[in-house]
Formats: C-alpha cells, sequence, structure tokens
C-alpha cells in the first residue's frame, strides 16, 4: 500500500512538471540555438546577452525540411547557405535549442522561410553591421520574420556592445578582429544577437536535439 501511495506521489510530480523534451520533431520556420564552439569571438559573443534559462548562444538557424532531409537555414561562413541539421550539429558539443512560434503566430512561418531561402548567397556580414545588404545569423532571422509580419518589427533590436560587462573596455578579441578588417568597432549601433531572440516573448523553447 505504502509502494502504490510513493508510486502516485511520483506520477503526480512528473505530471506537474513543464513540458521539455530532448530530440524533438522538428517543424519547418523552428529556430535552433547553439552555443557555437568558434573561441574567444564566440566567448564574447555570449557574455553580452543571457539567453534562455540562463544559456549561452553565440549562433542560431532557421529549420528547413527538404526531399526528407532535415536543413538549416543559416549565414555563416562566407554567406547565407543550407546546411544539413547534421553539419549544423558539428559546431558544438553541447544540446541545441529549439524555438518555436507562439500558435498565433505560426500563420507567418511560410513567408520568412520563403524570405530566408531567398537570401542564399547573400554575403555574411562580417561587420556586424544592421542593414548592409548581409548577414550575420540572428540579423537573417530578424528580417526574415519582420518581412513576413508585414514590416513590422517582430523581435527587437538593441544596441549591440563590444565591451566587457561592467567594464567601460572592448573585449581584445574584437579590438584584434575589427582590426584585423580594418573597420571601426560598432559599438552602440542597433542589432540583435541569439541570446536575445530566445528569451523573445512570441516564442516558446520547446526542447532540445543534438
Amino acid at each position: 500500500m505504502k509502494l502504490k501511495i510513493k508510486l502516485l506521489y511520483v506520477f503526480i510530480a512528473l505530471t506537474m512538471l513543464p513540458a521539455f523534451a530532448q530530440n524533438v520533431d522538428l517543424q519547418d520556420g523552428d529556430l535552433i540555438f547553439q552555443d557555437m564552439d568558434c573561441g574567444p569571438l564566440c566567448d564574447a559573443i555570449e557574455a553580452v546577452t543571457e539567453g534562455y534559462n540562463g544559456n549561452n548562444f553565440s549562433h542560431m538557424g532557421m529549420v528547413y525540411h527538404k526531399n526528407d532531409t532535415i536543413y538549416v537555414i543559416e549565414a555563416a561562413g562566407n554567406a547565407v547557405r543550407l546546411t544539413t541539421l547534421k553539419e549544423f550539429s558539428k559546431n558544438t558539443t553541447k544540446p541545441m535549442y529549439v524555438g518555436r512560434l507562439k500558435k498565433q503566430y505560426r500563420y507567418i512561418i511560410p513567408l520568412a522561410t520563403n524570405f530566408s531561402l531567398q537570401q542564399i548567397g547573400v554575403p555574411y556580414d562580417d561587420e556586424y553591421i544592421y542593414g548592409n545588404d548581409s548577414y550575420y545569423c540572428s540579423e537573417l532571422i530578424y528580417d526574415a520574420f519582420m518581412f513576413a509580419y508585414s514590416g513590422t518589427p517582430f523581435f527587437k533590436l538593441y544596441p549591440m556592445t563590444y565591451k566587457q560587462p561592467n567594464t567601460n573596455e572592448f573585449f581584445p578579441a574584437w579590438v584584434t578582429y575589427y582590426k584585423n578588417i580594418g573597420k571601426p568597432i560598432p559599438e552602440g549601433l542597433p542589432g540583435c544577437n541569439p541570446g536575445g531572440i530566445s528569451t523573445s516573448d512570441k516564442i516558446d523553447i520547446i526542447g532540445t536535439v543534438q
């Protein structure tokens, strides 16, 4: 009898846990957030914006199914591109978090997906400046959903910072990076990053994939 009562308590406790699954069934338009292992630059990106539930995210992309294969539309490398989920997952050793638009917004997913596919081949935004005819990862997602939302911003832009938290000093990695490309650090200009988008009230983080 006591065993049955204990099992009942365990069952009740489990049913009260929030819905959160590993290896979720991915759908077109889902957003994948990644703690990418790219060294000091990724560490600097993660340090300035806290992602969902305190996680660190330095890269993201959008899920797209084609010919029974799961792809991720991403701005990475030299340009916007289609990458298989298997290849995308090689960027990290950690679970990747999946964000899904809340039900009332899902009608815009086809337009956002089509917009993103049309950007394939657009150069990667090495300067990380919004609106300069090139894309970094979260900038592509921002524009895709703004386009799909009748031109109204869907996610938010914030003043970007390249400084170490609680200091007035730039991260050395950013100083070196912008020196190498011959551009000034765009401190304070509007932009977005994966961590910020992962905390949007327009999506639910539904689980992880690996």
